[in-house]
């Protein structure tokens, strides 16, 4: 079993001696390989497809986990039962479902002491619900894997707060482990935005909604940029 960078980045991220909820756990990889070394005791590998979670369940049988990893049918997290998992990880989904998966999580979620969370898209949405719903992440992480770039987070129960615009889109740079990828992500998609800026020069829509999008985009990013070599010098020699 060949784990990822992303898939081993995000077990960095789970606390060892945790019970683990896997949502849309697609092969069981995660839990299985926690399981495996003994990071964590045990772990439920939850899915809404019926495909997925029997490939999740073939997996673990040919581990010889079973006894440890259990398998269950579940939209989100709709048969996670309060008291059952310490870690819920929701990965690989977008962030507006990723959102959705929390909110319907009521019942369960605060008897669970950590979330892990590497959404796909809205990652900026995420963060404002966590910071709205009483949730403060510790620890954000980013990996670069076959020139795409992964953020991923940890948040614990915490007070409400209001973050600043950037930190909603980039993360707390003191608490982000990779900086430099960050950066390097950073600049990319400043790239980018300059690329998209010119073409709506070229054709006069300067001015418009779009160009207003990515004008706060490029300023966000630069802010961002500044604060990352402000905070870590050493990125820039």
């Amino acid at each position: 079993m060949q784990l990822s960078k992303r898939m081993q980045r995000l077990i960095s991220l789970i606390t060892e001696g945790n019970r683990l909820a896997d949502v849309g756990t697609d092969h069981g990889y995660v839990p299985i390989a926690l399981v495996r070394d003994k990071k964590i005791p045990s772990a439920i590998a939850m899915d809404v497809n019926r495909g997925p979670l029997a490939r999740a369940g073939e997996h673990i049988r040919e581990s010889g986990l079973s006894t440890y990893i259990e398998t269950r049918l579940s939209d989100g997290l709709e048969k996670l039962c309060p008291g059952e998992a310490d870690t819920v990880l929701i990965a690989g989904m977008g962030g507006m479902l990723t959102i959705r998966i929390l909110e319907g999580g009521g019942h369960c979620l605060h008897t669970v002491k950590e979330l892990v969370l590497q959404p796909q898209s809205d990652i900026h949405r995420v963060r404002k619900w966590l910071c709205e719903n009483q949730y403060q992440i510790t620890v954000e992480d980013i990996v670069e894997e076959d020139g795409k770039y992964y953020p991923m987070m940890r948040a614990v129960h915490g007070p409400e707060r209001k973050p600043e615009q950037a930190e909603l889109y980039y993360g707390k740079i003191e608490i982000q482990r990779s900086p430099e990828v960050l950066l390097s992500c950073l600049q990319a998609e400043l790239a980018r935005n300059r690329k998209v800026m010119d073409m709506l020069r070229q054709s006069g829509r300067e001015d418009t909604k779009r160009g207003q999008e990515v004008a706060e985009s490029m300023e966000r990013i630069t802010i961002c940029c500044q604060e990352l070599r402000t905070w870590m010098p050493a990125v820039v020699r």
